[in-house]
């Protein structure tokens, strides 16, 4: 029998990047490397995961609620219930809150633990918040972040790389002859939608043959009725959808404007398609993917007449959309899930070994 591993997470139902990379490692280490899976998650007992996962994988599901002193109690009781019950070998917390980092307080440290952090500290954590965080970061066996970037945000002694894998790679690129911009992700402030339909505005008048396509879980309608007031005419707003990668198959350019990233999952499933990439250098994640020039262009954060500019270049000329998405392929191919799955299959193997008695 191989290692047994529980990640611990908030939930596997969203349709974000967390989701869609914790089926893929989860599902790789349970099919191809033997590992007994067990996923918990809040909240979320009976509900159907949105991206497959493995049927070896179990799923464990802690009920918490009520006001944040009762939510953390009924956290701590359900966490050490199912640990005792689960006798895992290691212990992954995926869980960018606070609380994430307060695992091995509660379970005691008897076992191997690793922290997996999805996101840059800039997204919503106040400075008091991080540097709790980076009091308690050291604790873990080993901290995980994934781009060079956030690297930085965090105490060096046990923090390393690993990058999110790849969940598809099409045997077909994009053919960019649609004249269709894509953008990938969930209606937030940090997405940077605002900038977006202030860029596309730009945009617009003189590419009106050109549509934006923006796919992404909302909850209301602000960027919506941003679209109607700058009035923009050729902007379609679709909820998430499963089988995204026909998508950006069927686009020709893909866009981030966001302000903050934990890495930019998004990018690399649209270089995997075949598209050229105009993204904002946020941090982090943007620039250890693209490189400016090659496969896309890395505007200075925040530069929406420059991001119009370049997006206006690749709209233009369709052999530089043709050149750049072809590097952008090859550029994808350092993210294929075997060879990302396989640094997580070291570590975990590496930290077990030197966690058993001599």
């Amino acid at each position: 029998m191989g290692i047994k591993l529980l990640y611990i997470t908030n939930g596997i139902t969203g349709s974000g990047g967390l989701e869609r990379v914790l089926s893929v490692k989860a599902s790789m280490l349970a099919e191809e490397y033997g590992y007994e899976m067990h996923i918990l998650s809040l909240n979320e007992a009976g509900k159907e995961a949105f991206f497959p996962y493995s049927e070896r994988i179990v799923r464990h599901s802690i009920a918490t609620g009520g006001n944040p002193i009762c939510y953390f109690c009924q956290y701590r009781k359900g966490l050490i219930q199912k640990v005792n019950e689960v006798h895992p070998d290691v212990i992954s917390v995926c869980d960018d809150g606070l609380k994430g980092f307060f695992v091995p307080q509660i379970l005691g440290k008897k076992i191997p633990i690793i922290y997996e952090r999805h996101a840059s500290v800039l997204l919503n954590e106040s400075s008091f918040q991080h540097q709790i965080m980076k009091l308690l970061a050291p604790v873990f066996n080993k901290f995980i972040v994934l781009t060079k970037g956030n690297l930085k945000e965090w105490p060096e002694e046990n923090a390393e790389v690993i990058p999110n894998p790849l969940s598809f790679y099409p045997e077909h690129s994009a053919k960019l002859f649609s004249k269709k911009v894509i953008a990938v992700g969930s209606h937030s402030h940090n997405k940077g939608y605002d900038l977006l339909l202030n860029i596309w505005q730009k945009i617009e008048s003189a590419f009106p043959d050109w549509t934006l396509e923006i796919y992404g879980k909302y909850n209301d309608e602000i960027y919506q009725n941003l679209a109607t007031k700058l009035n923009l005419k050729n902007v379609s707003f679709y909820m998430p959808v499963s089988g995204i990668e026909d998508r950006y198959l069927d686009s020709s350019v893909f866009v981030l404007p966001s302000r903050s990233e934990g890495f930019g999952m998004v990018i690399i499933e649209a270089m995997s398609c075949g598209l050229p990439v105009v993204s904002f250098d946020c941090p982090h994640g943007p620039a250890d993917i693209i490189t400016d020039g090659k496969d896309g262009f890395l505007i200075p954060n925040g530069n929406t007449e420059m991001f119009a500019e370049k997006l206006k270049m690749l709209l233009r000329d369709k052999d530089m959309r043709r050149k750049f998405g072809m590097a952008s392929r090859t550029t994808a191919q350092r993210y294929f899930a075997d060879k990302v799955v396989k640094q997580w299959d070291e570590l975990f193997q590496s930290v077990v070994k030197n966690d058993s008695p001599r």
